[in-house]
């Protein structure tokens, strides 16, 4: 902002003209806005601390008193992919992505197909949190010697989200701020057993991102 702001300051001076500054300054600001949202999003979330996830990890630990267990930063083994959360409680498993986008630029969603972040279309965003799920999925199924559905879902921080959960291309989509109320929200479908038993195969067929 201070760029762009000083951008509209000096072309304001040598053109001898405010509103041509102002002008400049404006669309400074817009440029910056949507490099930065660019510059974000495109960093893989495994790569750095994220704030994001760190505010879903809290929302989790909360649910820890009423039989749900959590892990976090797993690694889709073969590939850089990461499940940020995978929840396993009485309802059933989740696979959370926390995500911190842009607060200026708008969220919205075109014929419950498409997802866009201001100009840029989250589809392959969309699709790579379906890929995680289903990979986890496999992975702890084989392990069982049974079928576990594994839930995909974006929890998004920043910008405000229009509705409270929608699922996009076969994703749940809400604010980070429903993450709990997004889990506790189905029917029970798994017993404590069942949970303890996926919970320790989740373990084992995924590795932490992050070995200690």
């Amino acid at each position: 902002m201070l760029i762009a702001a000083g951008a509209g300051i000096v072309t304001g001076v040598l053109l001898t003209s405010w509103r041509i500054g102002v002008t400049v300054a404006i669309l400074a600001a817009i440029a910056d806005t949507v490099y930065r949202a660019r510059t974000v999003s495109s960093i893989p979330a495994w790569r750095r601390a994220s704030a994001a996830e760190r505010r879903t990890e809290g929302q989790l630990k909360k649910l820890e008193r009423s039989g749900y267990r959590t892990l976090h930063a797993r690694a889709i083994p073969g590939s850089e992919a990461q499940i940020d959360h995978l929840v396993v409680g009485p309802t059933g498993v989740y696979a959370v992505d926390s995500e911190k986008w842009d607060r200026r630029l708008p969220v919205r969603v075109q014929s419950h197909r498409k997802l866009f972040h201001g100009p840029f279309n989250r589809k392959p965003r969309l699709d790579e949190a379906r890929w995680e799920a289903s990979q986890a999925s496999d992975l702890i199924s084989k392990a069982l010697g049974r079928e576990v559905t594994v839930v995909p879902s974006l929890a998004i921080y920043g910008p405000a989200i229009p509705w409270r959960i929608l699922n996009i291309r076969e994703v749940d989509v809400f604010s980070g701020s429903l993450v709990r109320k997004w889990i506790t929200k189905r029917e029970r479908s798994l017993t404590t057993a069942e949970v303890e038993s996926i919970y320790r195969a989740a373990d084992r067929v995924l590795p932490p991102r992050y070995p200690e």
